[in-house]
């Protein structure tokens, strides 16, 4: 993946990672989140820092444009889908579980949900940079 493609992966990316973040986790979940906090407290803000949850989300797309980027072929929505799921799901596995096992953020059931709720998020995004990075390459080849 060329460097413009990589950026336009990273933006449309980042977009739909923040959209759904606030979809999935701010209204659809909120309760189940809220429901399933560990012992620890004040750990949650009253109000998030955009600025930070942005970047996050901008450095999420770009780290699924990235491993999209390293296959040969031009990234079909389906492979776009799969990479960008498979991507969420071992980060934040990785993340949820080093986190359960050192603090106490996150109860267990959250720690076993929030990495299969990202399936749904990095896989929404794998797709939408695909679409873009398909009519990048379509475009070049007019």
């Amino acid at each position: 993946m060329d460097t413009r493609r990589l950026a336009a992966g990273t933006l449309v990316g980042g977009i739909t990672i923040w959209v759904l973040g606030y979809v999935i986790f701010d209204v659809t979940f909120a309760d189940f989140y809220a429901a399933n906090v560990g012992s620890a407290t004040g750990v949650g803000r009253d109000a998030q820092l955009m600025w930070a949850v942005v970047l996050g989300s901008l450095s999420y797309g770009a780290l699924i444009a990235y491993a999209m980027g390293n296959r040969t072929a031009t990234p079909t929505v389906g492979g776009g889908a799969a990479v960008g799921a498979v991507v969420a799901f071992l980060v934040w596995f990785t993340v949820d579980f080093i986190l359960y096992g050192v603090s106490n953020v996150s109860n267990l059931a959250r720690t076993i949900v929030d990495p299969v709720l990202e399936l749904v998020r990095g896989g929404v995004a794998g797709a939408a940079i695909a679409v873009v990075a398909g009519k990048m390459s379509s475009a070049a080849r007019m």
